[in-house]
C-alpha cells in the first residue's frame, strides 16, 4: 500500500483546500456581519449633535451626555494612550466587539498621522476641534468641524491632522480583530509603552469577550 501522508503534492493540495474553505468561510461571514451590529450610524449622528447642544464648548460635558445616553449594554472602561500611524492621542473605550467598537478620541495638543487601510468602516464625529484630511491626487485638504462626521470607507487611507485641540467620537464597524495589529504596532517600533499595551489589550480583550458570551459578536 502507497503512504500519501508524506507525499508533498497531497500536502500541497491538503493546504490548497484548506485556505480556499478558510477564505470561503470569512468571504460568507463578510455578507452577513451586519447581522450583529447594535449601533446604527444615523443614531450615533442625534447623538453627536445632541451633546454638541447640550454642552456647547465644554468638552467633559459632551462625553458625559454621550455616555449618558448609551444603554448599559454598552460597557465603559478608562482612558489609554493610542499611538497609531504616526498620530497620538488618548482613547476612552466605551464598546469593543468582533464587528464593532465605539470610543471617545483626540487630544488638547494636536497629532497627525496616518489613517491606516482597515477592513471597517470608520465614522469619525467631530466634537470639539477641526480635523483635515487629505488622499493622494488630492490638492485641498478635507475639513471637519464640530457635527461634521468623517466616513472612512474600509479600504480607504489618507492622512490626517488633528489640528490644535480636537475630540471626537468614533465609531468603527467591520472585523474588529485586523485594525488591531496598526493600533498596537507604534509600541513596538517606537514608544516601547508597554504598561499603556498591557492596558489596552486587557480592556480590548475583556469587552469582546463579555460582548461574546452575550452572542454579540
Amino acid at each position: 500500500m502507497t503512504d500519501t501522508t508524506n507525499d508533498p503534492f497531497t500536502k500541497w493540495v491538503t493546504r490548497a483546500l484548506v485556505l480556499l474553505v478558510t477564505l470561503a468561510t470569512f468571504s460568507w461571514l463578510d455578507t452577513i456581519k451586519d447581522r450583529w451590529y447594535v449601533f446604527d450610524p444615523v443614531h450615533l449622528h442625534e447623538l453627536q449633535l445632541s451633546a454638541l447642544a447640550a454642552s456647547p464648548n465644554d468638552t467633559a460635558g459632551m462625553i458625559s451626555h454621550i455616555l449618558a445616553n448609551l444603554t448599559e449594554t454598552y460597557s465603559t472602561a478608562s482612558w489609554v494612550f493610542n499611538n497609531a500611524g504616526g498620530a497620538m492621542g488618548a482613547m476612552y473605550i466605551i464598546h469593543a466587539s468582533i464587528t464593532e467598537y465605539l470610543i471617545i478620541f483626540g487630544t488638547p495638543l494636536g497629532t497627525e498621522g496616518h489613517s491606516g487601510l482597515h477592513p471597517a468602516d470608520d465614522y469619525f464625529h467631530i466634537l470639539v476641534g477641526e480635523q483635515w484630511a487629505f488622499q493622494p491626487g488630492a490638492l485641498e485638504m478635507e475639513r471637519y468641524c464640530p457635527g461634521d462626521v468623517h466616513l472612512m470607507h474600509r479600504g480607504v487611507a489618507k492622512q490626517y491632522k488633528m489640528h490644535e485641540g480636537c475630540w471626537a467620537m468614533e465609531y468603527a464597524r467591520g472585523w474588529i480583530p485586523l485594525m488591531m495589529p496598526f493600533g498596537l504596532a507604534d509600541t513596538f517600533t517606537s514608544t516601547l509603552d508597554i504598561p499603556t499595551l498591557y492596558r489596552t489589550i486587557r480592556i480590548t480583550g475583556r469587552e469582546m469577550l463579555k460582548n461574546l458570551l452575550m452572542g454579540k459578536i
